[in-house]
């Protein structure tokens, strides 16, 4: 089964275009006329339903962004009477209130298509055994590729995050081929086989799913060495459903948004203008058939790229790369820009494991920048003069890298907490406050 649905999958570019522009039409309207906080971002705007005529008239809504959605929690944006909603689904809420997304049993149908054009994007079919150890619950990522498990056919394992012993027992017992996890999860799995004297030709699995968090192409490698599998990506936010917005195909070269649910563009994250084809910038999503939370314009503040360049699977759909770190969360060290996936792919180069963590705080007015990486068990019995040696090397390579130069501080094997959904990757402990915050501190 190379395709879930291939001809949607395979439209040529022109019908996806008029499909998108004639429902893009209804959705504006819909939005309009029973979202009052998008109606009055319309009204300020100066634009009104009639307006839109198609993708091309799509820069004259207005943007959306999480603070929008947080301000009018939990209703402010729900398109729908409460009565028609079968499900919610929610943010962790980690850095503010949590954003609630609201479905009806229509948007679950549809998110879970686009999780089973994933899985058979990797290779699935009903011959297949997909162990889902994404979260459950609130979270976004058990219950989409559940379901997309189920909307395939493939025997389901629901086994949910953590409980790595577990996991471990069901993945060999019951055959598991398709592993659903975070990246750093998969990676940590990999370790845990390892230790159990597991090697990767030993285990059943061929293929994992995954995402949730950013992972580099030298991590992709590592894991795939490790599990012995192809490890596809998979793109989604809480927001606009959950995972499967994107997907990867054997191809590995890039996510193919469903365009048929979803219009993306990519923006310049400090003037709003759209770009063109093949420019780094802000992705943004229009969801086309959502019904009872549908956002216009959602900035995800996730920097990418995108291609229409023909690919090899097939499939029509625009790709997007892999998120190169995010407008919202990236670290401003000594007046330097740096983002984690730098770090990572520094330290996959050298030859280090991808568990580490960055500590940054502010002593005496001034930015200390750290970073813990564990060494393996060969490394650690190293002599302390060629532990030394080897964190000077890696200080070199990140200055390298990022401009600026961190301490770097090789640690024990297994020392650095190990995490069984999304990897906290980054301690900042700087009260830092805006000069905005200041005076409203001082008004208040």
């Amino acid at each position: 089964m190379k395709y879930f649905q291939e001809k949607t999958e395979t439209m040529a570019p022109e019908e996806i275009r008029k499909l998108q522009s004639e429902k893009l039409v209804r959705q504006v309207r819909h939005v309009y006329e029973h979202v009052e906080p998008y109606r009055w971002k319309m009204d300020e705007a100066g634009v009104r339903p009639e307006d839109i005529r198609g993708v091309e008239d799509l820069p004259k809504l207005p943007f959306l962004t999480k603070g929008d959605l947080r301000d009018e929690y939990p209703w402010g944006f729900l398109a729908v009477p409460r009565k028609d909603c079968v499900r919610i689904q929610s943010t962790s809420g980690t850095t503010g209130r949590r954003v609630v997304a609201f479905y009806t049993q229509h948007d679950v149908d549809l998110w879970e298509e686009c999780c089973a054009r994933a899985i058979v994007a990797a290779g699935g079919s009903e011959e297949d055994v997909v162990q889902v150890a994404y979260g459950y619950g609130l979270f976004t990522g058990g219950p989409g590729l559940n379901g997309g498990s189920h909307k395939v056919g493939c025997l389901t394992l629901p086994m949910s995050s953590g409980n790595t012993d577990r996991q471990i027992q069901f993945m060999m017992d019951l055959g598991a081929t398709i592993l659903c996890c975070t990246p750093s999860y998969a990676a940590y799995l990999g370790e845990s086989l390892r230790e159990r004297g597991i090697s990767p030709e030993d285990n059943p699995l061929r293929a994992g799913i995954f995402g949730a968090e950013p992972w580099t192409e030298e991590m992709r490698r590592s894991i795939e060495k490790t599990l012995g599998i192809k490890a596809y990506d998979i793109y989604g936010l809480t927001e606009t459903s959950g995972p499967g917005v994107a997907f990867e195909c054997a191809e590995q070269a890039g996510m193919h948004i469903n365009e048929d649910h979803f219009i993306a563009e990519v923006i310049d994250p400090d003037t709003g203008e759209v770009l063109p084809e093949g420019s780094r910038g802000e992705l943004v999503f229009t969801s086309l058939d959502k019904e009872a939370f549908p956002l216009l314009r959602y900035r995800t503040r996730d920097i990418c790229i995108l291609s229409r360049r023909k690919c090899a699977c097939g499939r029509t759909f625009v790709r997007m790369t892999k998120p190169m770190g995010r407008s919202d969360d990236m670290l401003i060290i000594r007046g330097v820009n740096v983002f984690p996936s730098q770090i990572e792919t520094v330290l996959l180069k050298e030859g280090y494991a991808p568990n580490y963590q960055i500590v940054v705080d502010r002593v005496n007015n001034s930015d200390t920048f750290d970073i813990l990486v564990e060494m393996d068990e060969a490394m650690f019995g190293d002599t302390v003069s060629a532990v030394t040696g080897r964190e000077k090397a890696l200080v070199a390579a990140m200055r390298a890298m990022l401009g600026i130069g961190p301490a770097v501080h090789l640690v024990a094997p297994h020392s650095i907490q190990r995490s069984e959904g999304k990897a906290v990757r980054v301690i900042d402990k700087r009260k830092l406050v805006t000069e905005d915050e200041n005076f409203l501190n001082r008004k208040n």
